[in-house]
């Protein structure tokens, strides 16, 4: 018999947490990266093919970089979850009974009475003792522990997509358009990267979509301004 969640029309999102906090990581980074150096080249130089290898450059060297990136970082913290998980189950096969006493603390440190925390301890132990310790004592669940290729996978892909969006306004506009078509590309792909990722995630839009904007937008602006230290009038 499968199980099934108790408030259906109310799920958790929290097992959403490691892919979507990558995807958005890579999407914001692949429209705010490459819209700046867009942005930033443009104003610098009236020359389009210039801003155009720059705009492609980006794209293909940030999607590489934030998936090998992501791949590298969260394979360290899977590392160090296997190393605690190789520890606590030499401490469960050597210290069965002090284990079993920290497991017991726990409880009550969480509002249980000694006796009934007793009782739990020791029937969760006598189910799957190593999983017991694994989620109350260090925090490791199936749905919460590291995935690097995972994470490389939805930074990448996401990286790209959102790049796309304002190297294509940068191919499609007329030269002397080139930067307020981008920044109105660029603020709308990031108004709707911060209602997505907040979607996603089950939480409210507002406070997204107005963090990814402001950051994002603070971001191009002195890209924008270094740009023009280079003498050009935009």
């Amino acid at each position: 018999m499968t199980s099934s969640p108790a408030h259906i029309d109310d799920p958790h999102f929290l097992n959403r947490s490691n892919w979507l906090r990558a995807a958005v990581l890579g999407a914001n980074d692949g429209i705010v990266s490459v819209s700046s150096l867009i942005v930033g080249v443009a104003a610098a130089t009236p020359d389009r093919s210039a801003v155009l290898i720059a705009g492609v450059a980006g794209l293909v060297a940030g999607a590489m970089s934030m998936a090998a990136g992501e791949y590298v970082s969260v394979s360290s913290q899977s590392d160090i979850e296997r190393a605690d998980i190789a520890r606590e189950r030499r401490a469960l096969d050597m210290m069965p009974e002090d284990e079993l006493r920290e497991l017991v603390a726990i409880y009550e440190a969480r509002g249980l009475s000694p006796e009934t925390a007793l009782v739990v301890a020791r029937e969760l132990t006598e189910k799957d003792a190593l999983a017991a310790h694994l989620r109350d004592e260090l925090g490791l669940t199936d749905h919460l522990s590291a995935n690097p290729l995972q994470a490389a996978l939805s930074s990448g892909l996401t990286f790209c997509i959102a790049a796309a969006i304002p190297l294509a306004g940068a191919i499609l506009a007329p030269t002397a358009f080139i930067i307020p078509v981008v920044l109105v590309l660029t603020i709308a792909a990031m108004l709707l990267l911060g209602y997505l990722g907040a979607w996603a995630g089950g939480a409210p839009a507002g406070r997204a979509v107005v963090r990814v904007v402001v950051w994002g937008t603070f971001a191009m602006v002195v890209t924008a301004a270094i740009g023009r230290l280079f003498g050009v009038s935009v």
